[in-house]
């Protein structure tokens, strides 16, 4: 029994308000272990949640309280089935976004080449966009110190709106992706894949990142529509025929290796395997077939250059062309040509920006009469990092890559295999897997060359003349993990012997953020650090996350379990669908229409806004709309106020006690059919639907029900036994149907009357609902009585008459069959309406009508 079960019950206060809840039962949850997970159950009695880690680098958002509002559903829904609900939190806070963050915060940036400063400290107050534009380099270890201090501040601030929120998420199991566990894991999973040959290292065209100054992955893309032109330049053929080309990159002239076109076009199959010769440099280059060239496009012959685009690199692999690398790292033109092309038109090029070059080598290409006509302005989609604000460029490097079915037909069908056994929700967002497994072009790439990351763990021996041996990586001892090869030795080595002829040098590089977070199950369960617990929550069973990242975290997270366990890391996924602004478009920071909730928190309260929340389903996009928060509020105020009265009616009594009256046994029957459609709902993760038939049925309880019973439940005898019974079954069941969605004012009425907590207590089952009706019930009588209440309320309202205004006489016409049902219960609405006399006219009318005289 925990420490929650034993909570006393407070009694009702005699003004019950929703302000405050949040502050005072986030503290008492905390203190009492409601949420805490039981390490004593078996693998079949544990519910384990996969919980994304959100970004520390920025502020969260109405989405992140939308998509973990409905994880928080689940983990409730569950923890009350009777399962212990493994639940943890973790914060994603490795990676670029939170350079960039210290960048801006600090107005520094890490210079690996400085060494450690320790007496080095920030600037005390923030600092202005001048010091942004000039930051102050500093050495890797002091940014990295900065990257943890600025983060610890980020995940404090996260984790008070979280528990404000109400996650009913387990504290002690909270992580980080930077942390010493997640590193080791980290560390461990990829020297694994090295040594069973799933990681590899590679020199090759990357997709690079010039604000940065990173490598980014296939994943990490996206297309933005940016303005560019067509330039026609005109190459030199033999016998003095012109072969003109199209480009929107004429500054990668010097790069070009090849022209290609289709098999099929007729126009250039004279020109296929013999050369041309490019202008200003005089270059002579071959001409290829190839089936993916475009024979509608431009003039039908393409120039491939090392390297302008995804294509170009498929060329120049697919055709073993030459590589004639022009721009740098740091996105400038190299300051020298490469090999075969002339130094002397290239010195102009050499050192621009890919901008400036391309201005100076147009106006080179005018002046030489190769430029045919002018420029056409055009849109068309560039690729960028999704992080990024620069276009990618393509540059040679020495990467680490991961194998992901990229270049491994039967691996992609051994992951195609993979998403088809796990169970998607909703079902069409398996599509978006396939989609993407299928278009892979190459393997993961994983190394990143930034500083504030989880290092490589390997090292390279280094020979007689300094040179390292790439081809036969070092690596550590499993029992040393984790380690920095930047100020770790090697193994076998001693840090006297660093970058000396000899001795060895370290991988300088960190693990893509991805590389880490696809390994959250393993972090947090306890992989190879505690058996126990890895056995008891994996594979977990779910995992909750955002649609636009199926191609990265989800995918990820498959491959590495794949490839360590053999099966999928978790059974069931749900994704969450966007968050739309009124006008229907998806928000977004960079649009800058995104919502901050902790105001919305603060004036509504945590149970409004998680209403609102829940009224998204799984998969299906929600606008924001503050009308349904104010819904919510008023929904949960009405839950304080009704419960106040049921229970002052001495409700809290009678509870399983039997219900006796038609009426009694009504109600009770049509909530017996709400707690099936609510539980069946959630099984299927629609916490939309379970929320529906609860708040549906609890409004016809207060508007019709309560208002009908309430004169006989202030009586006495075996009547106003069975309305008080009624009514305390009723708010018992539907404070769990609740309690998922509304957490606060839930636990608030049920700590009036019962002991333990809500969150804690059995769901609802109809056995327990049908337990407590003697005989049987039939829902329609109260759909009935509510029909007949609310035609004599519309009479009052026709008249202007106050509802506690006395009906002398009412008549009943319908159907006989009709009105017989309706003297089961003509004495609640006799008393509820005000009735002196109730006449039934069988038969006059063909349904029920009530007429009132006044």
């Amino acid at each position: 029994m925990t420490d929650t079960a034993r909570t006393a019950r407070a009694g009702v206060p005699e003004r019950p308000t929703l302000d405050g809840l949040e502050e005072s039962w986030a503290r008492r949850w905390q203190e009492e272990g409601t949420y805490a997970f039981d390490r004593s159950k078996k693998r079949a009695d544990v519910y384990a949640i996969d919980t994304p880690p959100p970004t520390v680098s920025g502020e969260l958002h109405m989405g992140h309280v939308f998509s973990y509002t409905h994880t928080d559903t689940v983990a409730r829904y569950q923890r009350m089935r009777g399962k212990a609900v493994f639940y943890p939190m973790g914060w994603d806070d490795n990676g670029l976004p939170t350079e960039r963050r210290v960048q801006n915060v600090y107005g520094v940036r890490c210079d690996p080449a400085l060494p450690y400063d320790p007496v080095w400290r920030p600037p005390a107050t923030p600092v202005d966009d001048a010091a942004r534009r000039d930051p102050t380099p500093i050495s890797r270890r002091n940014f990295i110190e900065l990257c943890e201090r600025l983060t610890v501040a980020d995940e404090q601030v996260f984790e008070a709106l979280w528990r404000r929120l109400g996650l009913s998420v387990d504290w002690s199991l909270t992580y980080t992706t930077i942390g010493r566990v997640a590193r080791a894991t980290s560390q461990r999973a990829f020297v694994r894949n090295l040594l069973r040959g799933e990681a590899y290292q590679a020199e090759a065209p990357t997709l690079w990142d010039v604000g940065f100054a990173t490598a980014v992955a296939q994943a990490e893309l996206e297309d933005r529509e940016r303005p560019g032109a067509y330039h026609r330049l005109r190459f030199s053929g033999p016998a003095g025929r012109e072969v003109l080309i199209d480009t929107t990159r004429p500054e990668l002239l010097p790069a070009c290796v090849a022209l290609v076109c289709h098999p099929d076009d007729e126009r250039y199959a004279d020109l296929v395997g013999g050369t041309v010769r490019s202008p200003l440099f005089d270059v002579e280059v071959p001409v290829h077939a190839h089936p993916l060239a475009d024979p509608a496009k431009g003039t039908g012959v393409a120039m491939v250059c090392t390297f302008g685009d995804l294509s170009d690199v498929t060329w120049w692999r697919e055709l073993r062309l030459d590589t004639r690398v022009v721009i740098g790292r740091d996105g400038r033109l190299l300051p020298e040509p490469p090999a075969g092309v002339p130094a002397q038109p290239y010195a102009a090029l050499a050192g621009q920006t890919v901008n400036g070059a391309r201005r100076e080598i147009v106006g080179m290409l005018a002046d030489a009469g190769d430029l045919i006509g002018e420029p056409r302005p055009i849109t068309h989609p560039v690729k960028f990092y999704e992080r990024g604000d620069r276009p990618l460029e393509i540059v040679s490097t020495r990467q680490w890559y991961l194998r992901n079915g990229g270049r491994d037909a039967e691996l992609r069908a051994t992951l195609l295999a993979r998403g088809g056994e796990l169970r998607w929700v909703p079902a069409h967002m398996k599509h978006r897997y396939d989609h993407w497994v299928g278009g892979l072009t190459g393997d993961w790439l994983v190394s990143r060359q930034r500083f504030f990351g989880v290092p490589v763990p390997v090292w390279y021996r280094l020979d007689d003349a300094g040179e390292p041996d790439w081809s036969h990586p070092l690596t550590p001892d499993e029992s040393a993990l984790p380690v920095d090869p930047s100020s770790d030795p090697a193994p076998g080595y001693d840090e006297s012997q660093r970058g000396q002829p000899g001795g060895f040098v370290g991988d300088p590089d960190v693990l893509d953020t991805w590389a880490t977070s696809s390994l959250t199950p393993q972090i947090v369960g306890g992989w190879e650090t505690d058996p126990a617990l890895f056995a008891q929550v994996f594979p977990m069973d779910l995992r909750p996350q955002g649609q636009e990242i199926i191609r990265t975290w989800l995918f990820s997270s498959v491959v590495r379990s794949h490839f360590e366990h053999g099966v999928l890391p978790w059974r069931d996924t749900v994704l969450s669908g966007w968050i739309l602004d009124p006008d229907r478009k998806k928000m977004a920071k960079s649009k800058g229409n995104v919502v901050t909730p902790l105001a919305l928190l603060e004036q509504h309260g945590s149970d409004a806004v998680r209403y609102w929340a829940a009224s998204g389903k799984p998969g299906m996009d929600l606008a924001f709309d503050p009308a349904q928060i104010k819904v919510g509020r008023r929904l949960a105020t009405k839950l304080l106020n009704a419960s106040k009265f049921a229970l002052g009616l001495g409700a809290a009594d009678a509870l399983r006690a039997p219900a006796t009256t038609a009426l009694d046994r009504a109600m009770l029957a049509e909530l017996a059919t709400v707690v099936t459609a609510a539980g069946t709902a959630f099984d299927a993760y629609d916490h939309t639907a379970a929320l529906q038939v609860t708040e549906a049925f609890f409004w016809r309880f207060c508007d019709d029900y309560i208002e009908l019973v309430k004169e006989r439940a202030y009586g006495t005898g075996a009547a106003a036994d069975s309305a008080r019974a009624a009514l305390a079954s009723a708010l018992s069941v539907q404070l769990r149907l609740f309690a998922p969605v509304l957490p606060y004012v839930t636990e608030e009425v049920w700590s009036w009357w019962r002991y333990g907590s809500v969150h804690r207590a059995p769901w609802p089952t109809m056995y327990e609902v049908a337990s407590t009706i003697e005989g049987a019930g039939d829902p329609a009588l109260l759909r009935l009585a509510g029909d007949a209440l609310s035609q004599v309320r519309r009479a009052k309202s026709e008249r202007k008459l106050s509802m506690k205004a006395e009906v002398p006489l009412a008549e009943a016409l319908g159907p006989a069959e009709l009105l017989e049902q309706l003297t089961l219960v003509a004495d609640d609405l006799r008393a509820a309406g005000r009735i002196g006399k109730l006449d039934l006219l069988p038969d006059r009318t063909p349904e029920l009508v009530i007429a009132c005289a006044f």
